[in-house]
């Protein structure tokens, strides 16, 4: 194992990202079709908040995914904005933060992913389950 490894040796660095006037309708796709939890959004690059897919199933009255209530769903996520929804005070690191550092954040605070951020711009995304499976690798 690596004493300092950066986390920039596991984040994600291709972010699929929002805008706050994107629809939760289309966060939901986006959560569905690539199978992730978390959406930092951005204005110009620059992180503005982070929406989860447990965000949205808050506002929901159905399971996820259960087509039977999809009309609810549209009808909900129309009353709200990404804005009124996405949590706005962030967290985030640089690409030269520890893993260590990074996991030390995870295991005191009640998120789970951290956008990785330098020069105040979106360079990659690290979440939890990015630590676990670092961690598995050193086995």
């Amino acid at each position: 194992m690596i004493r300092k490894a950066p986390v920039s040796m596991i984040m994600t660095e291709h972010v699929i990202t929002l805008n706050k006037r994107d629809s939760l309708e289309k966060a939901e796709q986006i959560f569905k079709k690539h199978n992730i939890r978390h959406l930092p959004v951005v204005t110009n690059n620059v992180v503005i908040g982070m929406l989860s897919k447990t965000d949205l199933l808050r506002l929901k009255f159905a399971d996820y995914g259960d087509d039977e209530h999809l009309d609810t769903d549209v009808f909900i996520y129309k009353l709200f904005t990404i804005e009124q929804v996405m949590r706005q005070k962030i967290v985030s690191v640089p690409s030269s933060s520890s893993i260590k550092e990074v996991a030390e954040i995870f295991a005191t605070k009640e998120f789970h992913a951290l956008p990785v951020v330098d020069n105040n711009q979106l360079v990659g995304i690290v979440t939890t389950t990015d630590i676990i499976k670092y961690l598995l690798r050193q086995f």
